[in-house]
């Protein structure tokens, strides 16, 4: 039992590990993904790395096309749209349940994630994850913290979006300040300040994809189903 236990665990662990390549964008959109180099690179067998491809693309993080091949998918404006409407809506209606006297740990522990936002060498990856840390603190305020799992689930193309952002800008610093101001309207009580602040906070992904997608829109999905061609490599039409 002991060791079945093990086999389910380390499945898991694939799993996780993989689609965490494909958010953090170490496997970028539109790659090909070969099962043999991924479970090499991992050191693992086959099996899992197949059985989590499937998981993936039930996600739509990978696309499997038959006999040619399964593919990081690209970023989904649309499924980015679909994850900011939950986002922004949960976000959005947990400020309303903001209690009168606000959680001084809480209070305390998003003034020191902010203050480390602002801190020197700090790289991207790092950044994302006070910035997640940050809005499931708001949410812990409003003793809503627990709903954050299953937001998180729901975002994986808004992710990606997300970090192709930050890559675009020079300086995380812009998404700071938002911080800033949301976090000062929220300490302050003017909630009506905070929503405005934070919808746009979390709309300005919109922005960066069309910034993004005019110079390198072989990273985003179209309207339109493509199939990669097989030629003497795959390639996207």
């Amino acid at each position: 039992m002991a060791q079945s236990n093990g086999r389910r665990t380390s499945r898991r662990d694939i799993y996780l590990r993989l689609r965490q390549m494909v958010l953090t964008l170490e496997l970028a959109p539109g790659a090909a993904l070969s099962e043999n180099e991924l479970a090499a690179s991992l050191g693992v067998s086959r099996t899992p790395v197949r059985e989590s491809l499937i998981l993936l693309a039930q996600e739509g993080l990978v696309q499997v096309f038959p006999k040619i091949g399964s593919f990081v998918s690209r970023v989904d404006p649309a499924q980015v749209a679909d994850a900011q409407f939950l986002r922004e809506a949960v976000e959005l209606a947990s400020l309303e349940h903001l209690p009168e006297r606000l959680d001084a740990g809480i209070v305390d522990e998003l003034r020191d994630n902010l203050r480390r936002q602002r801190g020197t060498g700090l790289d991207l990856e790092e950044f994302f994850a006070l910035d997640e840390a940050f809005h499931q603190g708001l949410m812990r305020l409003s003793g809503h913290g627990n709903v954050w799992t299953t937001v998180a689930a729901a975002k994986g193309h808004l992710d990606r979006a997300r970090r192709l952002g930050l890559h675009e800008n020079e300086s995380p610093a812009v998404f700071a300040d938002q911080h800033h101001e949301i976090f000062a309207a929220v300490v302050g009580g003017d909630i009506a300040v905070a929503r405005i602040a934070l919808r746009a906070h979390l709309r300005a992904v919109f922005n960066d994809i069309e910034r993004i997608r005019a110079h390198s829109p072989e990273l985003f999905a179209t309207g339109t189903p493509t199939v990669p061609v097989r030629r003497n490599v795959v390639v996207w039409e």
